[in-house]
């Protein structure tokens, strides 16, 4: 056991070595965080710390890691500083259950509080009742998919479970589904200057769960929206690339990953011109496709993926005529 222990500690030494810029300290965190190695996490998003701490989404996640790593004086800290940095998100932060087991600490209630005194003084021009209804919505959509996917990670996950609570958020999507149209129909795809960032792009993540009838009919609002900068960039691209898959159609950005129907695997859903799909995702301010797939535990081979793509959209094609 000491010598497993021992090797531990020198493979971290030498990938702490191997690594020389911010960028690469943080990449470090973020695939020590989705391996599950929550201390080596810290230990990576610590050492980035230190050569600077102004990303409030790096030092958010790097919280997150330290409050799964039992670790709650670097969490407070690290979320005190992405608060001064420029977090908003305060209707994710209170359901955030990789940090829930900082709730019952007093520093989580001052956190909350610091956090919700930036939000007054931000929103003091906001639309305060349309802002709290897209923010209340936003925890319904959010809070029943953080609950789905505990359930559905957990080993041997118990599919009976798992259908139970899907069919609750489905009926959770089609009430949030009423009060978006609602609004949009109303007022437009209202911008982040009238409700804030987070209930802004609650309208997105509303019209991305929906049905591809109402993602089509909304798609050209939200094309304008993110012409008027009323809407993100990086999140018109993620619904273009669902409605085009479920048009049958090719993705563009690589947003969509789905399992391989042999290998079972994480896979990219079909995507036109593999080769530039990079310039394509830094133009809406996406990272690469590559760092994208680190988040499923997946390589991004191009080359490869080019060859099994063809026998891949052949599986589907398969799949979707015996379920027709």
């Amino acid at each position: 056991m000491k010598k497993i222990v021992a090797f531990f500690f020198i493979t971290m030494n030498i990938g702490l070595m191997q690594c020389q810029t911010y960028k690469e300290f943080v990449a470090k965190g973020d695939d020590s965080y989705n391996a599950k190695d929550y201390k080596g996490s810290v230990e990576f998003y610590e050492k980035a710390f230190k050569m600077e701490h102004t990303s409030s989404s790096d030092l958010y996640n790097g919280a997150c890691a330290a409050a799964l790593n039992n670790d709650d004086k670097k969490a407070f800290k690290w979320l005190d500083l992405a608060i001064d940095n420029g977090y908003e998100n305060i209707a994710h932060i209170k359901i955030d259950t990789d940090l829930e087991s900082l709730h019952n600490k007093k520093e989580w209630t001052k956190t909350i509080e610091k956090l919700q005194k930036k939000m007054d003084i931000m929103s003091a021009n906001y639309d305060k009742p349309l802002q709290k209804e897209l923010l209340d919505i936003y925890t319904e959509d959010q809070g029943i998919r953080g609950a789905f996917m505990k359930i559905y990670k957990e080993p041997n996950a118990d599919k009976k479970k798992i259908d139970s609570i899907g069919k609750i958020m489905q009926y959770k999507d089609s009430l949030n589904l009423v009060k978006v149209m609602k609004i949009l129909d109303e007022k437009g795809w209202v911008g982040k200057n009238v409700v804030g960032s987070q209930a802004n792009q609650t309208l997105f993540l509303v019209i991305q769960h929906a049905d591809l009838k109402y993602q089509q009919k909304y798609l050209p609002m939200m094309r304008e929206a993110v012409k008027k900068g009323n809407a993100s960039p990086s999140n018109l691209a993620y619904l273009e690339d669902r409605i085009a898959l479920r048009e049958g159609k090719k993705q563009i950005y690589g947003s969509q990953v789905s399992n391989h129907p042999i290998t079972k695997k994480p896979f990219v859903s079909p995507l036109e011109d593999p080769d530039n799909v990079d310039k394509r995702r830094a133009s809406v301010g996406l990272g690469t496709l590559s760092d994208y797939l680190k988040n499923f535990n997946a390589a991004w081979d191009v080359e490869a993926y080019k060859k099994e793509l063809p026998e891949f959209e052949k599986l589907l094609k398969e799949k979707k005529q015996k379920t027709n």
